[in-house]
Parts: structure tokens; C-alpha cells; sequence
């Protein structure tokens, strides 16, 4: 059996490795950057070895490094993760060369399913479904509108040594092909160093299905089920399920058996992925192999009751599997969301900087792997997930509810975060039912994402919320020492709440169990032991539970439920009445910017000073975690001055350039 193993990553997968190999008794290592000196999987470890500066360049891709690590700790086994080296058959190489095993496929199979133009080769000779297309190196964009022509638009471009999103766009005429082709292929050389590009037709109303696989030394493969993986926004998967709320058995049972072909074809050895797209009559075809662990496996794992990290670690140490495929059970229904440090409400746009607060969800059937800790840090160096929040329960709806509480009661400050966009998925009409494609996002929220448009069940518990909170901290205020004999300050129970443009006149009293308030005759009985400074504010509202985030600032709450984020003023009915009198502030005209969204590098610009730029037209490309974001005139106007250059690190809302 193995007896140290170096996780080479860091973050949430780290920290999930080495959670099962403490279980199992195996000694772990940690590495780590100087920006990740503080990190919890640094913690975790039994050891930790500093590999370098903050740029993965320069610390977690470097693959002497990682084997000098291995040599200094006596580490005989190493763990990739995903990302990073977890893909690179030179690092495969590397670590066979110095006798340390690696917890993954072989050199094979990581190099043939690693390229995409091969790994689809492969798949039709093992007869595997497989998306038209052209399956050679795509030479210019001249030569990539010769082939979308003849496929037929829309097509998908992609980068052959691609993942994550990254090195994908979808053309739906030649303009988007020529686009599409260049920013593809700036990403693939940006993000693999490879810059082949490949054409597939892309698949209209199309699902995201993958298959588990797993296979060991000894011949034997098996896959666990499949997972849902539809909702996704710019080909970055957001939440993920299984089993797929789409599926029958007796497809379940084809992809299964070909994504098994396929393993063989290839001797894989390990935990594997097939992913595949599925039409809406249930056709499905060949997407890519990813040859790692998956960022969404713990799904799998509560569904099939199997820790896919101990099987890899077995797998690797030569055992065989303990389970056959006979033995492989689904039973009942795990839901995964991808908690990102990212801002919803300007294009998900990346966000740094510390966890002033931090505090996850728990209770039966909630399961959180993450890899951050309060007071710790969200480094610009590297991807924004702060977690992966899971829940499982015996249906579909079960897993839906336990989602919906678990990420209401998710409090996370100091970064922005997508906790609200990810509720608002939860609870949306079409998610609950189960209808689901990849265009899921695009069609449901066309201009961007907006918490106030999110419908409430019952809009009053808001206002019900911040009505109690708000009389708590009058009642204490009453209690403030050295108050002048005869003017007490007498706490009033009748109150104005301004939310959502709504005036809600309220009477609000202390009760035994925690508050009455009444609206409009209706009584409210809420139930609670909530303290002031708690921002979780659960209670029991006329037999209801509910969580919901509390921030305030005087009279002022800001409340987060059920993926809306509500602002509600609570007034006296005096102060409200002239709270009608002030005159509302307008925001600075800031339309002749051109305003960084996002922190990141800007690699591109198009215009100079004297330029005449029309609407649409682009001005500069940011890169941001190895993305290139287009950034384009709203309309027409003058470049009046250029405040930035090429290769500059731009902070949000940085000013780029400005207009006449």
C-alpha cells in the first residue's frame, strides 16, 4: 500500500484528497506557492513544502518541483487533483522516472484523450457516438469558414488540447467563425500553449451527460452512473446532479457500456470521465474523455455510496476493483453547486481579497468541500471557487430543498460570491422540473442576472423579517443606561417597511417564542432564537422554516433569501411620510468611460486617441484566469485618451479609456 502521498494541487481538491488519506492512514504533503502559505490544505497536511512564487507558472506547474518535493518528504505517491499537471503525461513521465506512482491513467491514455482530435479517432473505432465534424487541425480562419459552410451553422470551435471552457466558441455565422476562431485559439495558446483548433456541429437544445468510469491493472471497468452537468454558463459548468433527471435505463445502460469501451481502448487505469451531449430525443455523442478526478464527483459518491478517491489510491497500489458492475446501486439524488468568488451583477466577474466572514452550511444531507477558512484569502493568482456545496436526499426534490436551505443559511462576506444567482437556479420553475439544457442560463436570465426579479413564494417574509429585527434593536436600544428621568426612550411598535418600492405599514410585538407582527390584519407568529449580531436569522414564521442573511446598517437591511437580495427601510410612520420629501441621488454619468469590469491583464487594444469608434465596435480585450473577455463601444463616439497600456494589471471599475 502506498504510504505518503503529495497532493500536487491546492484549494478544495487538495483538502478532499487528503481527507480520505488520513482515513486510510496514509501519510500526506502538502505543496504550496508563497501567495498559498496560509492556505487550510497547508494546514491539513503532515507536511507542506513551499514550491514557489504565487504564479502557477512558476510554482504548481513546474513539475521539478513538484518531484524535488516528492524526494524531500519521501513522498512514494503523488495525487494531481484536476488542473494544473493533473493532465500532462510529461509530469506522468517525470514521476515514473523517479519511482514515485502516480494516482491516475498511463501515459497513454492521458496523451489520447488529452487531444481532442484524437480522442474522438479513438472513440469511433471503439464505437463510440460520435458529433460530425472535422476531426483535423483547423489551418486559418479562412480554412475554419470552409468547414463551418459545409458542416452547416451553427458549429462549435474548439481547442484540441482544451478544458474548462476555455479555447470554446460557438459561430453561427462567418462573422462569429472569424471572431470565434482567433479568440479560441489566443485562449488555447494562453491557457495549453497548443493552438490546434478543431470544428464540431453544435448540437441545438443539448444536455451535458458525463459518465464515471473506473478501471484497474487487473482488466476490469465499471462506470458509476452518470451526472447531469446542463447548467452551465460560458461552457463552465455551474451545478451538477445524479442521477440525470433525463435518462432511462436503457440509455443510462449504452452511454455506460460505451464509455467503457472506450476505457479499454485506451488501457485506462483509474478514475475516468466520458462526457457526452445528448439531443432531445435522447441521441447522444462522444464530447471528450477528461482522464482526472472531476471537480463534480462527489455526486457520484453519494449516489453509489463509493469514495472515488480511495478507489483511485487502491487502483494505483495495484488492487483490484472491490466492486463489479452488477454491485453498482443509484440510490437517491445528490445536487452539487459551485460557490465562486464572483460577482453576478457585473457578468460574473472574477472577485479577490479576504473572508472577513465565513460560515458553511451543516445538517444531515449537506456536504461541503471547500478549501478556504475565515480570515483566509481568495488569491487573483488562481481560480475563484471557494467551494462545492452538496445535498443529497432520497428525491430529486428532497436534494432541490436541502440546496435551497443549505445556501440560504451559506454566509460568506469579504468577497462577492454567486450564492444568490446559484438560488435563484434552484428555485426557478424550469430547474425544478427538470428541464434543463446547456442554453439553460442564456434563455433564463438574456440580460445578465438581477436578484430582484427573483420571485418570492411569499413576499411578506421579508418584510416580516426585517420588521422583528429591527424592533430587537429598538428594544435594546431602550435599555441604554443614563437616559434622562422622564424621557425614557419608549420603544414604539408600529413601524413602515420600505422594500421593493412597497410601503408595508407593521405592528410589531415581543413575544415568549420571539415576535407577533401584523400586516394588514394578517398575524405573523414568529418563532425564533436569533440574537442580535447573528447574521442567520432562522425562525419559524406561522410553522414555516426559514433562513435568511440579515446586514444592517441603522435603519436600513439588506436580506438574502431564496436567491433574491432584498433592501428594506424600516421607519416610523413619521419618517416615512417625510422619507417621501428627499430627493433621490443620481449616480455620475460614467457612459463616457470605457471602465475594467473585472481585475485582470490587458492584452488588447484595438483603438488609439483620435479614433472614431461605432456602438458594438471592440476597444480591448482583458484577460482574466486565462479568459479573454471582448470589451466593446456602447456607442458611437471619440477616443479622447488611452490611461492604460498593454500588459497592465487593471483593477475593477479601472478606467481604460475616455471619450470625447
Amino acid at each position: 500500500m502506498i504510504k505518503k502521498i503529495l497532493v500536487a494541487n491546492r484549494g478544495e481538491i487538495a483538502c478532499r484528497v487528503f481527507s480520505t488519506a488520513k482515513r486510510m492512514g496514509i501519510a500526506t504533503v502538502a505543496v504550496y506557492s508563497d501567495a498559498d502559505a496560509d492556505a487550510l490544505h497547508v494546514q491539513m497536511a503532515d507536511e507542506a513544502v513551499n514550491i514557489g512564487p504565487a504564479a502557477s507558472s512558476e510554482s504548481y506547474l513546474v513539475i521539478d518541483k513538484i518531484i524535488q518535493a516528492c524526494a524531500d518528504t519521501g513522498a512514494d505517491a503523488v495525487h494531481p487533483g484536476y488542473g494544473f499537471l493533473s493532465e500532462n503525461s510529461n509530469f506522468r513521465d517525470a514521476l515514473d522516472a523517479a519511482n514515485i506512482r502516480f494516482i491516475g491513467p498511463g501515459k497513454h491514455a492521458i496523451e489520447s484523450m488529452g487531444d481532442k482530435i484524437t480522442s474522438k479517432l479513438i472513440a469511433e473505432k471503439a464505437g463510440v457516438n460520435c458529433i460530425p465534424g472535422y476531426t483535423d487541425v483547423v489551418r486559418d480562419a479562412d480554412h475554419a469558414v470552409e468547414i463551418s459552410a459545409d458542416l452547416g451553422y451553427p458549429v462549435m470551435l474548439k481547442a484540441s488540447a482544451g478544458g474548462g471552457g476555455k479555447g470554446m466558441r460557438v459561430a453561427w455565422d462567418e462573422a462569429d467563425c472569424r471572431d470565434g476562431f482567433e479568440r479560441a485559439t489566443n485562449e488555447a495558446r494562453s491557457s495549453f500553449g497548443d493552438t490546434r483548433i478543431f470544428i464540431e456541429k453544435y448540437i441545438q437544445q443539448p444536455r451535458h451527460i458525463e459518465i464515471q468510469v473506473m478501471a484497474d491493472s487487473h482488466g476490469n471497468v465499471i462506470y458509476l452512473g452518470e451526472r447531469e452537468c446542463s447548467i452551465q454558463r460560458r461552457h463552465q459548468k455551474v451545478i451538477e446532479e445524479a442521477p440525470s433527471p433525463f435518462l432511462d435505463e436503457a440509455t443510462r445502460k449504452k452511454m455506460g457500456e460505451q464509455s467503457c469501451s472506450l476505457a479499454r481502448a485506451v488501457d485506462y487505469q483509474s478514475a475516468g470521465t466520458v462526457e457526452f451531449i445528448a439531443d432531445a430525443d435522447m441521441n447522444f455523442y462522444f464530447l471528450e474523455m477528461n482522464t482526472r478526478l472531476q471537480v463534480e464527483h462527489p455526486v457520484t459518491e453519494l449516489v453509489t455510496g463509493q469514495d472515488l478517491v480511495e478507489m483511485m489510491i487502491r487502483v494505483a497500489a495495484g488492487e483490484q476493483l472491490s466492486i463489479t458492475q452488477s454491485e453498482v446501486t443509484l440510490t437517491g439524488w445528490a445536487l452539487e453547486s459551485r460557490v465562486y468568488a464572483e460577482d453576478p451583477f457585473r457578468n460574473f466577474m472574477p472577485s479577490i481579497g479576504r473572508l472577513s466572514g465565513y460560515r458553511e452550511p451543516q445538517g444531515e444531507g449537506v456536504r461541503v468541500d471547500s478549501g478556504v477558512y475565515e480570515g483566509g484569502e481568495v488569491s487573483m493568482h488562481y481560480d475563484p471557487m471557494i467551494s462545492k456545496l452538496i445535498t443529497y436526499g432520497g428525491t430529486r426534490i428532497e436534494a432541490i430543498d436541502l440546496m435551497v436551505d443549505a445556501l440560504d443559511a451559506y454566509y460568506i462576506r469579504g468577497v462577492n460570491h454567486n450564492i444568490s444567482f446559484l438560488n435563484a437556479l434552484m428555485v426557478h420553475p424550469r430547474f425544478v422540473a427538470g428541464e434543463l439544457t446547456t442554453n439553460f442560463i442564456a434563455e433564463e436570465f438574456p440580460d445578465g442576472f438581477n436578484a430582484d426579479l427573483v420571485a418570492q413564494n411569499n413576499p411578506a417574509i421579508a418584510v416580516v423579517v426585517a420588521a422583528a429585527v429591527h424592533q430587537e434593536y429598538r428594544e435594546r436600544s431602550a435599555l441604554i443606561s443614563g437616559q434622562s428621568k422622564g424621557h425614557q426612550y419608549d420603544v414604539p411598535s408600529d413601524w413602515v417597511v420600505l422594500a421593493s418600492g412597497v410601503e408595508t405599514p407593521v405592528t410589531t410585538l415581543l413575544t415568549e417564542q420571539g415576535f407577533s407582527v401584523a400586516i394588514d390584519k394578517q398575524d405573523y407568529a414568529v418563532e425564533t432564537d436569533w440574537s442580535l449580531g447573528q447574521p442567520l436569522f432562522k425562525a419559524s414564521i406561522n410553522g414555516q422554516q426559514i433562513s435568511v442573511q440579515v446586514e444592517r446598517d441603522g435603519s436600513s437591511y439588506k436580506l438574502f433569501s431564496r436567491g433574491a437580495e432584498i433592501n428594506a427601510l424600516v421607519l416610523s410612520p413619521k419618517a416615512a411620510q417625510l422619507n417621501k420629501l428627499m430627493l433621490e441621488k443620481v449616480p455620475a454619468d460614467l457612459s463616457k468611460y470605457l471602465l475594467s469590469p473585472m481585475p485582470g491583464m490587458l492584452v488588447t487594444l484595438a483603438v488609439k486617441v483620435g479614433d472614431q469608434v461605432k456602438a458594438g465596435e471592440e476597444l480591448a480585450v482583458v484577460e482574466a484566469m486565462k479568459m479573454e473577455n471582448s470589451l466593446r463601444a456602447s456607442q458611437d463616439g471619440i477616443v479622447a485618451k488611452i490611461s492604460t497600456e498593454i500588459g497592465d494589471s487593471l483593477m475593477v471599475d479601472q478606467v481604460i479609456m475616455e471619450f470625447s
